[in-house]
């Protein structure tokens, strides 16, 4: 049994809804995402007034939303808008006028409110303690810092990507006069903030849609290898460059850029130099892309509701949950395994290529996990739908890096198929990740084998001994552990090519360790 619940999200560029399924194991997805350009905040007149073919775009677009709702039978709707209705002197008589066509109710967020959903969504995406946020929307700027996850400061901007552009390039003056005009405002509105003043930061996340797209043309301008733009992280150094690129070039070239939506071609411009302003200002080293952004933070408080908390306490935890629930991974066989793989790897430690322990650790907990889950699709293809899965979807809370190594890992079938899985993804990986990815692969690989039939029969693993020609690992079991042992001595040739050393598997009964 699963429930529906709808957002629809008025934002001062486009007004888009999202259907999301809630189910009773904890299971959640998105099921639809509808999206139209509205660019409410250009029908504001001088007087703040929204105009009337703005209002009958709104009405036209939430008639076609809620033609969508009434066919899926969607009760539990949450329509917010944003900034241009914010702002909007008549803003009362639309919303009378919405519930009075349509009998839809709308919530008009206030300035913290929208920050504050947006801190909400990067906090239970990310596995981020600490950073300072940007969502640069059509009519206003939220910033927001959090330190422990925890929300210290926010603030509001009155105004976004299509207000900046009606101010500033609407004028037939040269477009570099213009970005002058406008990067002194945007340093004087900075200034304004004393907490912004102290703040330094390592790195600053980015919200929506002009920050998505920045962050796609520096995806294909850097022939990047990994799908998904959630959690893609570089140098602030090259969003710089970016800009400047944008600023020299005008609206048809734009058109053309690879990466750049042609319904932000107009606006890219004061959006990125936004960011750019704010990032240089707080010294930030690394741009963060996070494509979770206000919607999402509505639907994690709704989630999270009856947990009664604000927080997944684990980030990354909770999406290999998902991964769970999706795929069909039985936990308790996923810990067996992981149980096994931590014993091999605390005993083999010593030998394994210099590593950062808590980083690798945690890698191997997570391709523990996942490890062959794409049997689920088709046993044969085992390894190949794993790799595939893993370096085509988004793991919140792991970094790009931390995704390619978990697919490598849970993906490990022998030295040559890594490398075969590796081979498009060589600018991501050094000569010394791939050998500790190996070692960690054949340690998978055998920990799986050694639960191959699911009865938790081995419950230890000794300490490792050297003996004269091979090093000895001793294996502690409680049940008839014939199969576990015949494709351990099996598999234990993957290990031993890793670590250029001789192993041999020593199969003790538990009842040794209690001598």
């Amino acid at each position: 049994m699963s429930t529906l619940f709808a957002i629809v999200d008025m934002g001062s560029n486009s007004i888009r809804l999202v259907i999301n399924e809630i189910e009773k194991n904890g299971r959640y997805k998105e099921l639809y995402n509808f999206k139209t350009v509205a660019r409410l905040s250009s029908h504001l007149d001088d007087q703040g007034v929204l105009l009337e073919n703005g209002i009958q775009l709104i009405l036209d677009t939430l008639s076609r939303f809620q033609t969508i709702l009434n066919a899926h039978n969607i009760k539990n709707v949450q329509i917010i808008a944003t900034a241009a209705m914010r702002k909007a002197e008549n803003k009362q008589d639309i919303i009378k006028l919405i519930k009075k066509k349509l009998n839809l109710d709308i919530q008009i967020l206030s300035e913290y409110e929208e920050a504050f959903y947006g801190y909400l969504a990067v906090v239970n995406s990310m596995s981020i303690e600490t950073g300072l946020t940007i969502d640069i929307g059509g009519g206003s700027t939220e910033i927001t810092y959090f330190n422990n996850r925890k929300l210290i400061h926010y603030h509001s901007f009155p105004f976004g990507a299509v207000t900046l552009q009606k101010q500033f390039f609407s004028s037939d003056q040269s477009q570099s006069k213009q970005i002058q005009l406008l990067r002194k405002f945007i340093l004087n509105e900075l200034k304004t903030l004393s907490w912004l003043k102290k703040l330094t930061v390592q790195s600053v996340i980015g919200i929506g849609g002009s920050a998505r797209n920045i962050s796609l043309i520096h995806q294909r301008q850097s022939q990047y290898p990994l799908t998904g733009i959630h959690q893609y992280e570089y140098p602030t150094s090259d969003l710089m460059q970016m800009n400047q690129q944008l600023q020299r070039t005008n609206y048809v070239e734009r058109l053309t850029i690879d990466g750049l939506s042609k319904d932000r071609a107009d606006i890219i411009i004061p959006a990125a130099e936004v960011i750019a302003s704010i990032v240089h200002y707080v010294k930030a080293e690394t741009f963060i892309m996070s494509r979770k952004g206000l919607r999402d933070g509505v639907f994690y408080e709704e989630l999270l509701r009856k947990m009664e908390t604000t927080f997944f306490p684990n980030v990354a935890e909770e999406s290999f949950f998902q991964l769970a629930q999706s795929y069909e991974i039985p936990l308790d066989q996923a810990n067996q395994i992981h149980f096994i793989a931590k014993k091999l790897y605390e005993q083999l430690s010593p030998l394994i290529v210099k590593h950062n322990e808590d980083e690798t650790l945690r890698i191997l907990r997570y391709g523990a996990n996942v490890f062959y889950m794409g049997k689920y699709i088709n046993q044969e293809a085992s390894s190949q739908n794993t790799f595939y899965l893993l370096t085509n979807m988004t793991i919140d809370g792991l970094s790009h890096q931390e995704r390619l190594a978990i697919a490598l890992l849970a993906s490990f079938k022998s030295k040559s198929q890594l490398q075969t899985y590796a081979k498009p993804f060589k600018k991501l990986l050094s000569k010394m990740d791939m050998k500790l990815y190996e070692t960690l692969g054949a340690i998978l690989k055998i920990a799986y084998v050694l639960n191959c039939s699911h009865q938790k029969a081995i419950i230890d693993i000794g300490k490792i001994k050297k003996g004269k020609t091979s090093y000895v690992i001793p294996i502690f079991y409680k049940n008839d552990p014939y199969f576990e042992q015949f494709y351990a001595d099996k598999n234990i040739k993957h290990l031993e090519k890793a670590l250029k050393q001789s192993f041999v598997l020593h199969f003790q009964e538990a009842t040794v360790l209690s001598r």
